[in-house]
């Protein structure tokens, strides 16, 4: 798991499944730092036109360009549909938020040979090297 999360924090382009636009938001929040650490982040949210002055995008497929990572800030019934779009863009890992859980996403990316981490803050992980 730690070689998994040693590649994963390496990222560069990071799309956010969704990133609220709520500044009092973990999601807001986490984002925020990857920023300030140099990650280029991609709000992806059908909820919200916009989130840190950047487009939101309603889904991983309408993201022009190569995702490195998707961080997922949703419940976990929803993670399994989460990780098949990853799978489908050609993604680089996924990435499930402390507390989300997954075995059927977690399932989908093995099967497709993509980097998965679940339960943990990625910007934690990135604090800590």
């Amino acid at each position: 798991m730690r070689d998994v999360i040693r590649q994963l924090i390496t990222a560069k382009r990071i799309a956010v499944v969704g990133l609220s636009d709520d500044p009092a938001r973990i999601s807001y929040q986490v984002a925020e730092y990857l920023m300030e650490r140099g990650k280029e982040i991609v709000p992806v949210n059908p909820q919200v036109e916009r989130v840190m002055g950047m487009k939101s995008y309603a889904k991983l497929a309408e993201v022009p360009g190569k995702v490195d990572l998707v961080n997922v800030f949703r419940r976990a019934e929803f993670c399994a549909g989460v990780v098949e779009e990853a799978i489908r863009i050609g993604a680089g890992g996924v990435w499930l938020q402390s507390g989300i859980v997954s075995a059927q996403g977690e399932k989908l990316a093995a099967e497709a040979g993509m980097p998965f981490v679940q339960d943990r803050c990625l910007m934690v992980e990135l604090a800590r090297g």
